[in-house]
């Protein structure tokens, strides 16, 4: 378990562009050291933010777009092109623009595809499709990925692991089927806890004055119960990503006074 280091910028645009190149250096690091890199995306308002602060960056043609792996934390059990997917809103923020190769572009089963209306079931073969990229060097059944994005949302939820259902307390999968979720759509496939903590480094975003508590909360001590984003971390690295509005309810002493 790495302890979180909290990087905090004055605005959310300031801290997608911060991000965003903070990616590609970590990217091109490890492309340059394995020949390869893997990154999970996240969805929501500062996960886009952080792609389409990408998808212009300068230095964005530094990464070989076709050695990277892309997967996804969570997913909205949705059709396939749907609106409000992350995978199609990825797509339209960056994925679209960059020279991809489409099988190393894990993105989660649809729901009327092949397992139907059954999340379960997708859940189930994306764990195996995870199992499958894993090498013996990763010491687990998932790949242990370069980065792992989250976005926190204002209830400490993160991917689509929601305080007190039963996905936070998964120990032994690592993918779920969601159901029942507070906020729409109700059903939904996610990494666990477990599959979350293989990524070399974990970078939680929050922007917005709605996130305050919640960063608060997991940054302060609380049980990943009843706060998941305090159960995400990373086996090297836990970067707290912020902006100002969001860290306004933090010690000041937890940040260095550089990062504002």
């Amino acid at each position: 378990m790495s302890t979180p280091q909290v990087v905090v910028h004055r605005d959310k645009e300031l801290m997608a562009q911060a991000a965003a190149a903070r990616l590609i250096t970590r990217i091109v690091d490890a492309q340059a050291a394995r020949g390869s890199a893997s990154v999970v995306l996240t969805g929501g308002r500062n996960g886009n933010g952080l792609l389409a602060a990408l998808a212009t960056a300068p230095a964005r043609d530094a990464v070989d777009w076709s050695r990277l792996d892309l997967w996804w934390g969570d997913e909205r059990f949705l059709p396939e092109g749907h609106p409000d997917r992350n995978e199609t809103q990825a797509r339209e923020a960056l994925l679209d623009a960059v020279d991809l190769d489409p099988a190393r572009v894990h993105a989660m089963p649809p729901s009327g595809g092949a397992y139907g209306n059954d999340a379960d079931a997708a859940a189930e073969a994306y764990a195996a499709e995870l199992a499958a990229a894993a090498r013996p060097e990763d010491h687990g059944p998932v790949p242990s990925f370069d980065v792992l994005m989250l976005g926190v949302g204002p209830d400490t939820h993160v991917a689509s692991l929601f305080p007190e259902l039963p996905g936070v307390r998964e120990t032994e999968r690592t993918v779920v089927g969601v159901h029942g979720a507070p906020k729409p759509p109700p059903t939904r496939v996610s990494l666990t806890l477990p599959a979350i903590r293989a990524a070399q480094e974990v970078w939680l975003l929050a922007a917005g004055s709605d996130k305050a508590n919640a960063v608060a909360l997991a940054l302060g001590g609380a049980g990943e119960i009843q706060a998941p984003a305090a159960g995400a971390y990373g086996r090297r690295r836990t970067l707290w990503l912020l902006d100002q509005s969001a860290a306004a309810q933090l010690p000041r002493g937890l940040y260095p006074p550089a990062s504002a």
